[in-house]
């Protein structure tokens, strides 16, 4: 019993979507137009990203980065700045949950190592917000990204002019808050022997740039299918056991719930008029409740305004606490250091959260497609 509550509490997300599948393959049995509903280039790209990563992350690539970037900061302002920042540029190579596993305890380190526990609450929900928004400007930055740059075979040139405005945007405002919240106070990070394999980094770095240049249909992705996985039983059969395979069933089973929902017409009528409404709007609101990636599935049959709708499923990230599953990373690691302490960092969470989903929405309702 305990094994089962322990992964349906790691594993919401997805018993949600096997549940919404279920419900809906009543009303719409399964049949040969089911093949028709997954997007097996998705399903590829985002396997062989996360596979890649994995493998990076088992060298100690990105703590070291991190790291050395941090040694260099002389106080607490900029050494927060800094986590910021390599959290929120990180998320676009690995992907904002594997950005907040690999940055947080890093934050933590340095925190608890300089006596400044005190802003470990600000200095997460910042690393947190930064890896749900910064993932935005790349099509592989977040899962949702990669769905829809697929599914409307959208041009990176145009999907990087998207996307460019919020990310900069957030970027000054991630400026701003490190310089309100933490104080200029001298502090020195202690030195930390990392050694990394230059070799099979070097070879795994490779590996990451063929990923890239295969969801950038640079390659066919059936290139780095064969290529990738191949590699790491080579090099590091770790990394292939450690993909987030919950993530992928997810997607499998949201397409099994999307595709039978555009199939039921009284559904298909309401969501597409409320979508001609209002797409920017609709889409970020249904992230607070049902998070990211499933609302950029399931609203994606409904609606070819994918600039509005891109928009909407990333800054729709912040917000809620399910608004995206990174969110519940950071709440996890956050009680793990500071148990007894939920209530403040909530309240601290929702107030800079809400807060950077208002400023963005705002801004663009006014410059952005609706």
């Amino acid at each position: 019993m305990r094994a089962a509550g322990d992964f349906l509490k790691k594993n919401a997300v997805l018993c949600a979507a096997i549940l919404a599948a279920a419900a809906t393959s009543v009303a719409v049995p399964p049949d040969a137009a089911y093949l028709g509903y997954f997007d097996f280039k998705t399903l590829s790209c985002l396997f062989c990203v996360l596979a890649v990563v994995c493998a990076l992350k088992d060298v100690r690539f990105f703590y070291w980065l991190a790291h050395r970037v941090v040694q260099i900061c002389k106080n607490l302002r900029l050494c927060a700045t800094a986590l910021v920042y390599i959290t929120f540029v990180g998320s676009m190579l690995i992907a904002n949950d594997m950005a907040l596993l690999t940055f947080l305890p890093l934050g933590c380190l340095v925190l608890t190592e300089t006596g400044s526990e005190r802003y470990m609450a600000p200095l997460f929900v910042l690393q947190n917000i930064a890896a749900n928004l910064g993932g935005m400007l790349t099509p592989f930055g977040n899962p949702q990204n990669l769905y829809l740059y697929t599914r409307f075979s959208i041009p990176t040139g145009e999907f990087l002019s998207i996307m460019a405005p919020s990310f900069l945007l957030s970027l000054a405002l991630f400026t701003v808050c490190c310089f309100l919240f933490f104080p200029a106070e001298t502090v020195r990070v202690p030195p930390e022997e990392i050694r990394i394999p230059a070799a099979r980094t070097a070879l795994y770095l490779a590996l990451f740039a063929l990923s890239v240049v295969m969801v950038f249909r640079v390659i066919p992705y059936w290139i780095g299918l064969l290529v990738i996985p191949a590699a790491l039983l080579l090099l590091d059969r770790r990394a292939l056991a450690a993909v987030d395979y919950p993530l992928l069933l997810t997607f499998v089973f949201f397409f099994i719930f999307a595709g039978n929902m555009a199939r039921i017409a009284p559904v298909r009528a309401w969501i597409a008029g409320l979508l001609s409404w209002n797409t920017l709007a609709v889409s970020t609101l249904s992230c607070q409740f049902i998070s990211n990636v499933p609302s950029a599935i399931l609203l994606s049959q409904f609606t070819d305004n994918y600039p509005a709708l891109l928009i909407g499923v990333n800054i729709g990230g912040t917000g809620t606490l399910i608004a995206s599953l990174a969110s519940l990373i950071t709440f996890r690691e956050y009680t793990r250091h500071n148990p007894g302490k939920t209530g403040r960092y909530l309240v601290f969470f929702s107030a800079l959260s809400f807060a950077f989903l208002g400023v963005l929405y705002l801004f663009n309702a006014l410059t952005a497609p609706l």
